[in-house]
């Protein structure tokens, strides 16, 4: 048996798809499958947004850097 720690199981995403996926085969919700597949690509879209945005932030604040820079420098 080996001593060293595994990931196993759902985490909260893949619960949440699975209770959205039942209760659409249910017929329970009348959702589209991109809404029940949604806990599975949201993250994932969730974080690559925030990274964009991330960069384009930084992106303004070297190009504000670079013009303050050259405004000094005659």
């Amino acid at each position: 048996m080996s001593d060293t720690p595994s990931s196993g199981g759902l985490n909260f995403f893949g619960l949440l798809f699975l209770i959205f996926l039942t209760l659409k085969l249910c017929n329970v919700i009348d959702w589209s499958w991109w809404w029940v597949s949604a806990p599975l690509w949201m993250p994932f879209a969730l974080a690559c947004a925030g990274a964009l945005i991330y960069l384009l932030y930084q992106s303004v604040c070297s190009f504000a850097d670079w013009v303050n820079e050259e405004d000094q420098h005659p």
